[in-house]
């Protein structure tokens, strides 16, 4: 198994400008704790000899000697003589009244739902209700519908129409696409879980980013993948990023690009061109989620290039989907592919799911060709609640960091201390589900972030702030003696 580590140069890049007040060593191990803590420094990553990151931040090797000491004594790194230094997470105890990992974390990512109409405000789940013409898109399907009710119904790969559609959506944007190059998929999830069982076997290393989106990281965990981490929080590192492609040796890597879930960022060109390099150079597949490409909250101002427009290889794979622009009811994704690949996608898909849904599909069709009108509609929604929500917590929870997306559907909100899961737990019975930053990501970290979907109305937002507020000054006052759920 390959080692993946970070040298002197890279770690002293993450660390930025690291406090000087005294003693140094002790500002130096909190700043590395933190990288780990937030998931830009992976677990089990080797460390730079002391020598080395002393020289690359300018300090004694003494002070470096006295700091990776400290983080030695907190569980935060572990050596060994001769074979060097790496990151580590400290264990957890978790005693008989603890709640199992997971439990609590509500939404779509888990936990029982309660009943509509109760006054319970579901902030788990970061999907919008239909758009205004969706009435008109389906009494337009209806209408078509008799044109194909006289066949079986079953088009593995999709109907040929929508699929001619989605493919002129990639031409306009820059990337010449064939109908045979889209494989219509029963929603974005059942997408990427289709690539997991045609390109992963068990064993074989995926890279994923830390946070991400949960149900990928469930997908490759039940197909046997080992999941290679890459902290995204501040924004992507394409060259921590290619160099945990290199020494892991991947088969795969996974990337949310646009509006990225749950952290709202948005890929500068460059940096699409050069990981779709990295994956190149490392004979890997870049799998790209576009679920929110679309969900730009001016949708008038400049679109990065599709990550597709750099590969000249077939290296890239996209995901696109309905639920999100669309409405989630609409159980429609489709993949983006080579012709070959795709032709594999849809025998592999055969045996477990014959085809998508006809009526959702003509449904989808329609309201691709009216996108323009959606898109708008989605624009103005979605920044209205951010502004409100942004407004409320502002007021309501001036401790908590964020910052405001530029699309997208949620803002990922630093809470200012590691409770994120008992503030999810206690949310919950106050009447409000969020999901803690654990979920979204593939080991213990991201403990001090919350994830908060602004698709409700203004009003609903504010009520759900203000149960916030209340639960979080409980957690803050609550003994600081129970142990933290790990997630695994």
């Amino acid at each position: 198994m390959s080692v993946r580590y970070v040298n002197g140069v890279q770690l002293a890049r993450l660390l930025g400008d690291v406090p000087r007040e005294r003693p140094v060593y002790a500002a130096l191990a909190r700043s590395v704790r933190g990288l780990v803590l937030d998931g830009r420094l992976a677990a089990r990553m080797r460390l730079p000899a002391e020598r080395d990151l002393a020289a690359a931040l300018g300090v004694s090797r003494t002070t470096v000697t006295a700091a990776y000491d400290r983080l030695r004594e907190e569980g935060y790194v572990e050596s060994r003589q001769g074979a060097g230094s790496w990151t580590a997470l400290p264990p957890v105890a978790m005693s008989a009244a603890e709640p199992r990992p997971g439990a609590g974390t509500g939404g779509r990512f888990g936990g029982v739902h309660p009943p509509p109409g109760d006054g319970f405000i579901d902030l788990g789940c970061a999907t919008p209700g239909a758009p205004a013409i969706f009435g008109a898109a389906v009494e337009a399907a209806v209408a078509e519908l008799p044109r194909y009710s006289a066949g079986p119904g079953y088009e593995p790969a999709g109907l040929e129409e929508l699929r001619e559609v989605i493919a002129a959506g990639y031409a306009a944007r820059g990337v010449p696409t064939r109908a045979d190059q889209i494989v219509v998929t029963t929603g974005a999830q059942h997408a990427f879980t289709l690539l997991t069982q045609t390109l992963v076997e068990p064993g074989d290393p995926v890279m994923v980013e830390r946070p991400t989106y949960p149900h990928a990281l469930g997908a490759l965990r039940r197909r046997g993948a080992r999941l290679v981490p890459v902290g995204v929080n501040e924004g992507w590192d394409v060259e921590l990023a290619a160099g945990s492609m290199r020494q892991a040796a991947v088969r795969m890597a996974y990337t949310i690009p646009d509006f990225h879930n749950p952290t709202g960022h948005l890929m500068p060109a460059g940096e699409r061109a050069a990981l779709v390099d990295a994956a190149r150079r490392a004979d890997a597949f870049l799998v790209v989620d576009e679920t929110f490409a679309d969900l730009a909250h001016d949708p008038d101002a400049p679109r990065e290039p599709p990550a597709a427009s750099f590969d000249n290889g077939g290296r890239v794979i996209t995901i696109g989907s309905a639920s999100k622009l669309l409405w989630g009811g609409l159980r429609i994704g489709w993949i983006r592919a080579t012709a070959p690949l795709a032709r594999r996608l849809v025998l592999a898909r055969e045996p477990f799911d014959m085809a998508s849904p006809v009526l959702d599909q003509l449904i989808v069709r329609e309201l691709l060709l009216r996108g323009g009108e959606v898109r708008a509609e989605r624009a103005e929604d979605l920044r209205r609640g951010r502004d409100a929500l942004a407004a409320a917590l502002r007021e309501l929870l001036p401790g908590w960091e964020f910052r405001l997306p530029a699309g997208g559907m949620s803002l990922w909100a630093r809470i200012g201390a590691p409770v994120a899961t008992q503030l999810a737990e206690a949310s919950e019975r106050a009447g409000v589900r969020v999901v803690p930053g654990p979920v979204f990501a593939a080991d213990g970290v991201l403990e001090d972030y919350v994830r908060l979907p602004y698709v409700l109305p203004a009003a609903v937002l504010r009520t759900a702030v203000e149960r916030l507020a209340a639960v979080h000054r409980e957690v803050q006052a609550a003994p600081a003696g129970r142990p933290l759920p790990v997630y695994v």
